[in-house]
């Protein structure tokens, strides 16, 4: 719960509020843009909601909040809980309820006939279980790297679902993934389903494909506002920028049209501006690997 002790001074007045806990994960700015903003490295209240989908918007921010550092005296924020899984591209599902352990990776749910996909792990909650049952429940746990699995045993024990997740990542509770990729080359895991090995960020990262138009990036690729295109960071590459710069190229061999990280911000382009945008993002890796 956020504490009023810890109230962060840059936010305006009123009764949201952001404490000093927060980890800056970017989550409660991308769900509700019109009252979160970055103020001096953490996330602060700049405008309060003034309408009630504002505030349907602000709660839901409250919700995903690995920390639990937003604060909204005098609101309930039963209604913003039960909005997720909320749909955010047809079929595909963003989960809220984010982890401290994954430090706020955002997670989805995909919705398919064949069996649901969860790609990569919320933290456990229970009544987003039930919800999630109501949609058909989870057969595959899509797992882009270590980093971001959160609740993944939790998870899985309440669907019976099988984790896949690559064995250069398969490390601790990891270890005991029903499905273990190995190697670089791409594994079809189920109809319209290709996960694609992209080592870089960890040794055994991997990327998810769905339908050749939705990219569940992981933390290997994501939406940069600052470059106006899509980006990877150096800084936190944890395994190798070289073999991240190769595992981005071999993406120009796939089609897709929606990027859906774990950290940063989510895009939708039509296939051909973000193969621009792909390519555009390889020059500047390719430029950042130059001895200096």
């Amino acid at each position: 719960m956020a504490s009023l002790r810890l109230k962060r001074v840059e936010n305006v007045a009123g009764d949201f509020f952001v404490d000093e806990t927060c980890i800056d994960c970017d989550l409660c700015r991308q769900i509700a843009p019109e009252t979160f903003a970055d103020v001096e490295g953490q996330s602060a209240v700049v405008r309060q909601p003034a309408t009630p989908d504002g505030e349907l918007e602000a709660l839901k921010a409250l919700v995903t909040c690995p920390t639990s550092s937003i604060g909204a005296r005098g609101h309930s924020a039963r209604a913003a809980a039960r909005a997720y899984p909320e749909s955010i591209a047809g079929d595909v599902f963003f989960c809220g309820f984010a982890a401290e352990s994954s430090f706020g990776a955002a997670s989805y749910l995909v919705v398919r006939p064949e069996g649901n996909v969860l790609v990569d792990s919320p933290r456990f909650n229970e009544p987003l279980a039930k919800r999630i049952d109501a949609l058909g429940g989870v057969d595959l746990m899509f797992l882009t790297h270590r980093d971001d699995v959160a609740d993944h045993a939790a998870w899985s024990k309440r669907f019976g679902a099988r984790r896949v997740v690559h064995t250069r990542d398969a490390n601790g509770a990891l270890r005991s993934a029903e499905w273990l990729l190995e190697g670089e080359e791409p594994v079809e895991l189920g109809a319209g389903l290709i996960a694609i090995p992209t080592p870089g960020h960890t040794r055994g990262h991997a990327v998810l494909l769905y339908r050749d138009a939705v990219l569940f990036s992981g933390d290997h690729l994501w939406w940069s506002p600052r470059y106006e295109s899509l980006n990877a960071s150096r800084s936190v590459c944890w395994y190798s920028w070289d073999e991240q710069t190769r595992s981005m190229e071999r993406l120009r061999d796939y089609t897709f049209e929606w990027v859906f990280p774990g950290h940063g911000r989510r895009t939708h382009l039509p296939a051909a501006e973000m193969r621009r945008h792909l390519d555009a993002c390889i020059a500047r890796m390719r430029h950042q690997s130059r001895p200096r």
